[in-house]
């Protein structure tokens, strides 16, 4: 299941780039938008900043806004930067790959085999979702 932190995030997202070019948006305006806690959403946003997705500007006039068009913002990028790995299960991880301690061959893992095929189906869906066909 989707996080409700990976779900706010996608939701202050797209409430950001629905703005205009250029305008920078207050967490105080997104939270009250999009009924998310100020508190909650201020670590989220942060977390967004620190992977390079969302630029911050203090001050008057200031307030988050995207580092790049909403064209270019992968869900794959926002769903591993909130989430973390996008697999199911560690050993079909394709970043945070790590063997399952109770399984002795993967290749003849039945369960293994189905996760590649859910991994690289939802793979495929998020690598061709950007923010922009959110919005």
């Amino acid at each position: 299941m989707l996080s409700k932190k990976t779900k706010y995030g996608i939701k202050a997202l797209t409430f950001i780039a629905r703005q205009e070019k250029g305008v920078k948006v207050q967490i105080a305006t997104i939270s009250e938008s999009e009924n998310i806690s100020h508190k909650f959403l201020e670590s989220i946003l942060l977390t967004l900043r620190k992977a390079g997705v969302l630029g911050a500007k203090k001050g008057k006039g200031g307030g988050y806004y995207l580092l790049q068009e909403a064209s270019e913002v992968k869900m794959t990028k926002v769903i591993r930067t909130l989430e973390g790995p996008i697999a199911m299960v560690p050993c079909v991880s394709l970043n945070f790959y790590e063997k399952c301690a109770d399984c002795p061959d993967e290749d003849k893992c039945s369960v293994h085999k189905l996760m590649i095929q859910v991994r690289d189906n939802t793979l495929d869906i998020l690598r061709n979702t950007t923010l922009a066909d959110l919005v």
